[in-house]
């Protein structure tokens, strides 16, 4: 399973980085934080950044809370 480094950029300073193993970026972020997160998302929602290598390359993804507005069928 590939190593990921979590960046947790909920607080005013960054907090030291979280390592997890898992198959994809959304679950070491849940299985570090607690929290299940999404690819897409307004920049104020951003709540961390995940790092992982592969054989060329070093990769990052955002993540963000979702959404708590219920959209109205109104």
């Amino acid at each position: 399973m590939p190593s990921f480094r979590i960046i947790d950029l909920r607080s005013g300073t960054i907090s030291p980085e979280l390592h997890a193993e898992a198959k994809s970026p959304e679950m070491a972020a849940e299985t570090a934080l607690g929290l299940k997160l999404v690819r897409a998302g307004h920049p104020r929602n951003l709540v961390c950044r995940v790092y992982w290598q592969d054989a060329n390359n070093t990769n990052m993804v955002r993540l963000y809370s979702k959404s708590e507005h219920a959209r109205s069928s109104a």
